[in-house]
């Protein structure tokens, strides 16, 4: 999809928006906090967790996911494959670093336990995963490859590479 640095920054910047805002909302609701909390207190932790991924998105699963995800696709020319390839080793990069990131901020908040924190990991992790798969592969990457070839990426550059 993206064809140059600032088209992959553009496509990853509403990716990890869209993915974020919804799986902090779950995870609010998921852990009892969405009424504890103010509006602000929401919106913090959002752009907390948006900063914190989206560094993580440029920097280490992104660059990870793709050369992952084109070794799985080489002996293939299928685009769907290529970009079920990426999305789903993203989800998994993804779900596994800001599920640590959720584990570190709730142990913040209601102190740390040495003796759960496999437990609680996997646990968090689990929950993200469940929802960040279908989020990611039937909502939010059509939704933003739609979005961004229709209002970002340069025309003519559409048919380019994934």
């Amino acid at each position: 999809m993206p064809t140059n640095k600032k088209e992959n920054l553009q496509f990853g910047f509403l990716m990890c928006f869209g993915m974020v805002l919804v799986m902090t909302i779950y995870n609010f609701y998921l852990h009892g906090t969405i009424h504890e909390m103010t509006f602000m207190e929401g919106v913090l932790n959002f752009l907390i967790a948006f900063i914190v991924a989206f560094i993580l998105d440029l920097f280490i699963v992104g660059p990870t996911a793709k050369k992952v995800a084109f070794k799985l696709t080489a002996r293939t020319s299928k685009k769907l494959y290529k970009i079920l390839a990426i999305s789903i080793s993203m989800v998994i990069g993804m779900a596994a670093l800001m599920s640590m990131f959720g584990l570190v901020t709730m142990s913040l908040h209601s102190g740390f336990h040495v003796e759960t924190v496999v437990t609680d990991y996997l646990t968090i992790f689990g929950s993200n995963f469940i929802l960040a798969l279908p989020l990611q592969l039937v909502v939010m990457g059509p939704l933003v490859r739609f979005l961004f070839t229709k209002f970002i990426q340069s025309p003519g550059a559409a048919s380019a590479t994934v």
